[in-house]
């Protein structure tokens, strides 16, 4: 079952050029740059609210952002949706007949699991959910 959301996506060239349009007019502060290996990115982070603004950028020449860059430019890349269970909201999605990226979650930014939806199934609109880590 879908949370709130988590953040919005934005697929950027450089983070740091980007950020400065978020801070000097937005007035947003980055919080922290992350490499997220599993994905081949990294990612800057705006808390605004209960969401977050995340600029993704490649990290790696063979990242799959360097091909959406490519195709469309900079821009919104991605919603994310928090849930309690990704991997029980996998299974739902795929038994529902959603085509899934992910058949099973992978490591996110900020210890987090996540999945991707495919935009085939979303009107064309990629669709992340995610776990945040159990607090202990």
């Amino acid at each position: 079952m879908l949370k709130k959301i988590n953040h919005i996506a934005i697929a950027v060239n450089n983070i740091e050029e980007t950020a400065k349009f978020y801070e000097d007019v937005l007035g947003l502060n980055l919080s922290d740059i992350e490499v997220v290996a599993a994905q081949k990115t990294r990612a800057g982070f705006f808390r605004i609210g209960e969401s977050t603004i995340e600029l993704v950028q490649p990290s790696e020449l063979n990242s799959p952002l360097v091909k959406f860059l490519e195709s469309k430019g900079q821009g919104i890349h991605h919603i994310c949706f928090e849930v309690d269970d990704v991997e029980a909201e996998v299974k739902v999605f795929l038994e529902k007949g959603v085509t899934m990226v992910d058949q099973k979650p992978r490591p996110g930014a900020h210890q987090t699991k996540v999945a991707f939806v495919h935009p085939k199934s979303s009107s064309g609109v990629l669709i992340e959910l995610c776990e945040l880590p159990k607090k202990v």
